[in-house]
């Protein structure tokens, strides 16, 4: 998750958005997957018949059409499931339903498909999900691609669990309160300002984006910035790979270097015993749209030293 990603949020939430041309969307045609089914309360789709099992977390308002590129990178070579939170992409949402309920179904679905030690590439929440569930349970889990995602919400590492509550209580409240024409101007303005570099792609990801349901996003969120991961760090034997988006056009991103910040990112990984985190520099939050050819080479990298 970006260091901007919160205040991206608030901002969101108070700024009108872009008036957007009525065009065909490009990115919401999926591959068609070999399998469908629901582990817990997470929709899954497999693509892939071979190879080390991938389970690819998505993250906040994001469904399956997020992870197209990995898909036709990887699934020659890997089985991949992609999970559906609920309250994204169109599916219905019960409080209740978020990072705990997330985490076991993700829990449930390697052990019912008897997944042998999968690699969790998790996206920003999706990120903070896959520490969630190697924390939980550690010889399960075979390696963890964090990308732009963190084991505590950048900017709160400090913050008092009471003052992190308060801030998580505000920000649901935020969300919940938006309907579903102000939530898809909130991701409009969200997806132009962090989410990716091309304003026409913008557009088009927060179109789908907006298909989420806001009180998800907002239970979302408020779970993650209520929550800090890294006293149990230090239990996660697998690999850890952190991916850090630098773009120097961007505010938060110019007041430091790209590798100042990856060493950012490491030092909120300091209990991992097994950490590389990486800069992937030209790129905002979403890496697999502005740089697919480098996250498909550093997916590889990663995956064939395993």
């Amino acid at each position: 998750m970006k260091t901007s990603l919160l205040f991206a949020t608030l901002l969101a939430i108070a700024t009108p958005g872009f008036a957007a041309e009525p065009v065909a969307n490009r990115y919401a045609a999926t591959i068609a997957p070999i399998h469908k089914f629901d582990s817990g309360v997470l929709a899954v789709e497999q693509h892939g018949s071979k190879g080390r099992p991938l389970i690819l977390v998505p993250g906040l308002a994001s469904g399956a059409w997020a992870w197209q590129g990995v898909v036709r990178d990887l699934a020659a070579d890997h089985v991949i499931y992609i999970v559906t939170l609920p309250g994204f992409d169109g599916r219905p949402f019960t409080a209740g339903q978020s990072f705990d309920a997330a985490r076991a179904g993700l829990l449930a679905l390697i052990k019912e498909r008897k997944l042998d030690h999968p690699v969790l590439i998790g996206h920003s929440l999706g990120a903070t999900l896959s520490f969630a569930v190697a924390e939980a349970a550690p010889d399960a889990v075979g390696g963890i691609v964090a990308i732009d995602g963190l084991p505590v919400f950048p900017g709160t590492e400090a913050m008092a669990p009471a003052g992190r509550a308060v801030m998580a209580a505000n920000i649901k409240a935020s969300m919940a309160a938006a309907d579903q024409a102000s939530f898809a101007k909130q991701q409009q303005t969200y997806m132009r300002t962090s989410g990716v570099r091309d304003m026409a792609q913008a557009d088009q990801l927060a179109q789908l984006s907006s298909r989420s349901d806001p009180a998800a996003a907002g239970a979302y969120i408020a779970e993650v910035l209520g929550r800090d991961l890294r006293p149990q760090l230090h239990v996660i034997t697998a690999p850890i790979l952190v991916l850090a988006p630098y773009f120097d056009q961007d505010p938060m991103d110019a007041r430091w270097t790209a590798d100042a910040k990856a060493a950012y990112y490491k030092s909120l990984l300091a209990g991992a015993p097994r950490v590389q985190v990486l800069p992937v520099p030209d790129a905002r939050h979403f890496v697999m749209f502005d740089q697919p050819q480098v996250l498909g080479a550093m997916l590889r990298t990663y995956l064939q030293a395993l």
